[in-house]
């Protein structure tokens, strides 16, 4: 078990099986059905596991500060006071709070609204709460995307979904930045102390070429990596990044992920949106 889980082996392995039963629901679910169990499946999660980490962690007020401060690292070099910025999945909004001071309009899309009750939001800040599909956002009005741990979470049916959306709502030469669980370090979820297989409610893990591939088939036309916190344009950056990457891949599973712990625990990239 995980020495940072503070959770006996019995609780975790509870907490293993509660994910690993809904997930099934979730991976054998229609689109029409996944409407419903967006809304339903963590709730239920969270009452089984009362002692899942998301609800025991305590964030002070500096560990949220450097997260917040972390993902404006990957954001601040396309960040303008004229441009649009919109976050999928932005939970409490505290990031997209913080975009608010450096942008000129910032939507966060959701399921739900998790803002603190009463919290006061910057003018130009919106947030949508929608089905997870349909999203009443006008096409080529966006100019940066964002989403943070949030790709793995996708059923596997609605990826290609996902990116076209993405694709739909960025202008042309717009940029789509992520950080995504990488796939020879995982997996990321419960089922880590379990096995090598994702079982969870992680549905895919990625490496940087797999993702690099589905981009290029959502026209996105360039992309780079980042490193440090800080985009890596350069060809010949990314495509070191990609030879070692490929090197790690043909070592046993145990060596690879002991490695990727460090080299790759994520897959952390910006995407520009090609003219159509």
């Amino acid at each position: 078990m995980s020495s940072q889980d503070p959770r006996t082996p019995e609780r975790i392995r509870h907490h293993f099986e509660v994910e690993r039963e809904l997930a099934v629901q979730m991976r054998q679910s229609t689109r029409k059905e996944r409407t419903e169990l967006f809304k339903t499946l963590y709730t239920q999660l969270f009452e089984r596991v009362p002692d899942h980490p998301r609800l025991t962690r305590r964030e002070t007020p500096e560990s949220s500060r450097r997260k917040v401060e972390t993902q404006m690292r990957l954001l601040r070099p396309f960040l303008r006071k004229d441009c649009v910025f919109l976050e999928f999945a932005p939970g409490d909004c505290r990031l997209a709070a913080a975009v608010a001071k450096e942008a000129g309009s910032v939507i966060g899309v959701d399921i739900s609204d998790q803002r603190s009750p009463g919290e006061q939001s910057p003018a130009n800040l919106e947030l949508i709460v929608y089905d997870g599909y349909e999203l009443p956002v006008a096409d080529a009005t966006v100019d940066v995307l964002f989403s943070y741990q949030f790709l793995e979470h996708l059923h596997p049916e609605d990826v290609d979904a996902h990116f076209t959306l993405a694709r739909r709502l960025l202008k042309p030469g717009g940029v789509y930045v992520f950080d995504t669980p990488h796939r020879y370090s995982g997996p990321h979820d419960v089922s880590r102390h379990f096995g090598n297989t994702l079982q969870c409610f992680h549905f895919q893990e990625w490496t940087y070429r797999e993702m690099r591939k589905l981009l290029h088939k959502h026209g996105f036309a360039r992309t780079c990596m980042y490193r440090t916190g800080k985009p890596c344009p350069g060809a010949g950056l990314n495509f070191a990044n990609d030879l070692v990457e490929s090197a790690l891949g043909l070592l046993p599973r145990r060596v690879r992920k002991m490695l990727s712990v460090r080299l790759f625990p994520s897959v952390t990239m910006a995407a520009w949106a090609e003219a159509r």
